[in-house]
């Protein structure tokens, strides 16, 4: 476990992901955490389903995080504070490996994706408010597909029995983290 996710380290310094472009566009910053764990001898990351009653991106499954506020200095402390904020969990329990490509959204925001290491038995407190559902993903288990969204044809990830389906920015970023975890598993 501790091997695979040195390695995941290294490889997202050697290697980084493609940061994708948005020349132009007035955007708003925003950073995310993919909390990672070890489970059973396989990756899981936790994600969010978002409450049907929120304004922006009702019932969507996410990554914890959102828009940058006055006091956060980076947007690591962004994703860290919105991670507390949506999961409970505290920043030191962290081990933040690094980042994906950072990218905009159709919502006008300039999202930068961290990943980082999380204990498998932290203790998690979903704000209700923030968070309909927790969602373990099991990363060597996600299957990619096409399904009709918003009446297009789009990307999707979706794992088991297909419960659960990532789109979007989302997908992007859990596209960009797939590609380094299967590199890294090549190679252990």
């Amino acid at each position: 476990m501790q091997t695979f996710f040195s390695a995941l380290r290294d490889h997202l310094q050697r290697e980084p992901s493609k940061t994708f472009e948005a020349p132009g566009l007035e955007l708003k910053e925003a950073a995310v955490l993919a909390p990672l764990y070890w489970r059973d001898g396989e990756p899981f990351a936790l994600m969010t389903k978002r409450p049907m009653t929120l304004r922006k991106h009702p019932g969507q499954i996410s990554f914890p995080g959102g828009g940058r506020e006055h006091g956060d200095l980076t947007p690591l402390h962004t994703a860290l504070r919105e991670t507390e904020e949506e999961l409970g969990i505290d920043p030191a329990q962290v081990d933040v490996l690094g980042l994906l490509g950072a990218m905009p959204t159709v919502t006008s925001y300039w999202v930068t994706p961290f990943v980082g290491v999380v204990p498998e038995t932290v203790t998690l407190k979903p704000n209700p408010g923030e968070i309909a559902e927790v969602i373990h993903a099991p990363l060597w288990r996600l299957r990619r597909e096409k399904r009709e969204i918003y009446q297009a044809d789009r990307d999707v990830f979706v794992w088991d029995d297909a419960k659960h389906v990532v789109w979007g920015a989302t997908w992007r970023m859990l596209d960009q983290l797939l590609d380094h975890v299967e590199a890294v598993r090549r190679v252990a």
